[in-house]
């Protein structure tokens, strides 16, 4: 896997679609999309990235080609994993990252969920569109402050809350 940084997503996705085996695996914000694949794929597709224009192809220390369709086979073990998990319809919509949609129905959960696995992250596309719907406050809840940092890239207007330790949660407040 690798960062592209300072170029533009539909640059990226011309550049690497003659490149076998590479994909966007995230779509994070503007200037910061990460690809996967195989190695190799990865690597020609950072030169090309690099002589078309990014500022900086930087490759990720990562354990596996996540978000890639080398990883379609595991999308499918966790699919029959799936299969004895009950679902219940949702009560309130949430918003799917592999369609940058909401989803409102039970029986899209699973087949989601196999294909989140394999498919790319639409991070940026997925906050947009809760944006355009109102969406005004949005909280982070783990380590780190990245996809508050994503979020400000998208739109700095936006209030981004970060739980990180359980004092984050006492002190907890959606005033401003």
């Amino acid at each position: 896997m690798a960062a592209v940084l300072a170029m533009d997503a539909e640059k990226i996705e011309e550049v690497i679609a003659p490149i076998e085996g590479v994909q966007i695996a995230n779509y994070n914000c503007p200037g910061q999309i990460v690809i996967s694949g195989k190695k190799e794929a990865v690597e020609a597709a950072s030169e090309k990235l690099k002589e078309a224009g990014a500022k900086r192809v930087l490759p990720l220390n990562v354990s596996g080609p996540f978000h890639s369709s080398m990883l379609v086979e595991a999308g499918e073990k966790l699919g029959k994993v799936l299969e004895d998990v009950e679902v219940h319809e949702p009560v309130i919509p949430y918003a799917a990252n592999v369609t940058a949609s909401y989803v409102t129905e039970a029986s899209q959960v699973k087949p989601l969920l196999e294909k989140q696995v394999s498919s790319s992250v639409r991070w940026q596309q997925t906050m947009e569109m809760m944006l355009k719907d109102g969406v005004d406050t949005f909280i982070e809840i783990g380590p780190g402050k990245t996809l508050a940092g994503f979020m400000k890239k998208i739109d700095r207007s936006v209030r981004v809350i970060n739980i990180e330790k359980l004092e984050d949660v006492e002190n907890f407040s959606l005033e401003a």
